[in-house]
């Protein structure tokens, strides 16, 4: 009798049907993976073997398999969202117990962690002090939200940088250049060009450096063939010149245009005068002297209008955490509100030989299990492992229109099979019948 067989389908294509509109209630899920349902064959064992007359007695489940396909990605306004493009999970952690997830909405909870919507912790590399992330056990991502200590100019071996082009043809102002003294700025007719640039103490405390360019007098170029030369005079929060002491104050430079003076010019100021200067009752000791290395090279004397191809330095003031990017390969970055970055850690991803042994824990995790295999845990773009899109997420990578195919076409196998069970009904009622 087919009653065996046909409840069989019956089960198979009702179990077929709930992992289709599982795949379906979860088609907004971020970070779902759907799954697919296999089929097997059942036929009864027999001590005298099989045959060629032998028949099946239906149909049965034989694995769920979860599809680990990539979803569409897409953007969102929070930076902490996050998508992985390629291979791999997420490794979260709660009170030591880990779970895997392909879901990246993220956001920081009261103790500076970051967490998912379950509070389980993103695990990763820690950044130290200075920004540098060393490999070591993976662990809670924790953002610190001290801020950026402020940096002196010339506290690294850049210090201030300038590329200058001063015209060739211009001749020495009429007047000569008279150093100003105080709060007193020098007269417009002393000078050719002038240009500044913020520099910093070292307690972030900016001051305004000022650099007056003048052309030397034919009397006054330097010798050894120059053909041109320009005096630098300094300035600093608009106080009296006194307070700088250069390495140098003449540019000089060969028939080409090049610059003959060597580089880099040592450079000084007294702050504790410029404080003085600018205000004679404050007691602030900002530091003194402020030294660094002034560096010209680059800059020209061509027959051209005067301009500043470029004008840096290494210094600038404390700052606070005003937001968080993660980058491709996985390191989160602080943004601070002086322009400053700093890394605070980098996220790791774990791969597995045989995703489909995971166990799904709802939620959007998975567990590792005998047979998963152990996870392999690296940092993004590296491997078997994908890169990170920072403000975005991976969508479902259900796809809505074959899933609905699919649900017609079980629905087809459970009305055929139920029509198998009822046709049996009518033939044992035949029999039943018989006279």
């Amino acid at each position: 009798m087919a009653f065996q067989q046909g409840l069989s389908g019956l089960n198979t294509s009702s179990k077929a049907l709930d992992v289709t509109s599982n795949n379906i209630a979860n088609a907004s899920t971020v970070g779902f993976k759907g799954a697919s349902t296999h089929f097997a064959d059942v036929y009864a064992a027999s001590l005298n073997g099989s045959g060629a007359s032998q028949v099946g007695i239906g149909a049965a489940n034989s694995a769920i398999a979860q599809q680990y396909t990539q979803g569409n990605i897409t953007t969102t306004s929070n930076s902490l969202d996050i998508a992985i493009n390629g291979g791999g999970f997420f490794r979260m952690s709660q009170n030591g117990a880990v779970t895997y997830t392909r879901n990246g909405q993220f956001h920081v909870d009261a103790k500076g962690f970051i967490v998912n919507d379950q509070t389980d912790n993103l695990t990763g590399y820690p950044a130290d002090a200075n920004g540098n992330v060393v490999p070591t056990t993976a662990q809670p991502l924790q953002i610190s939200t001290a801020s950026i200590a402020p940096q002196s100019t010339g506290s690294t071996s850049e210090g201030v940088t300038a590329q200058l082009q001063l015209d060739s043809t211009k001749s020495a102002p009429v007047t000569a250049w008279t150093s100003p003294t105080g709060t007193n700025a020098p007269e417009t007719d002393t000078y050719n060009y002038s240009t500044a640039l913020t520099i910093y103490d070292s307690l972030g405390n900016p001051h305004t450096a000022t650099m007056y360019f003048v052309k030397s007098t034919p009397a006054a170029t330097d010798p050894t063939g120059t053909t041109g030369a320009w005096d630098v005079h300094y300035q600093i929060d608009g106080t009296s010149e006194a307070n700088v002491t250069s390495g140098a104050s003449r540019l000089a430079f060969d028939a080409n245009g090049k610059l003959l003076t060597t580089m880099p010019l040592a450079f000084s100021i007294d702050l504790n005068q410029v404080i003085t200067d600018l205000d004679p009752l404050d007691v602030n000791d900002a530091g003194s002297p402020l030294a660094f290395n002034f560096d010209f090279t680059g800059t020209t004397q061509y027959g051209s209008s005067f301009a500043v191809n470029k004008l840096t330095q290494d210094g600038y003031a404390a700052g606070n955490l005003a937001g968080l990017s993660v980058g491709s390969d996985g390191i989160i970055k602080g943004n601070y509100s002086n322009g400053q970055t700093k890394n605070l850690g980098q996220v790791v991803l774990c791969n597995f030989t045989n995703p489909n042994g995971l166990l799904a824990m709802g939620n959007n995790s998975w567990i590792e299990t005998a047979d998963s295999g152990q996870p392999q845990i690296g940092t993004p773009d590296s491997g078997t492992l994908g890169v990170l899109q920072s403000g975005a997420v991976e969508d479902s990578n259900v796809d809505l229109t074959a899933e609905l195919v699919n649900m017609i076409v079980q629905q087809r196998n459970y009305q055929a099979n139920a029509q198998s069970i009822k046709t049996q009904d009518q033939i044992m009622q035949t029999l039943v019948n018989i006279r």
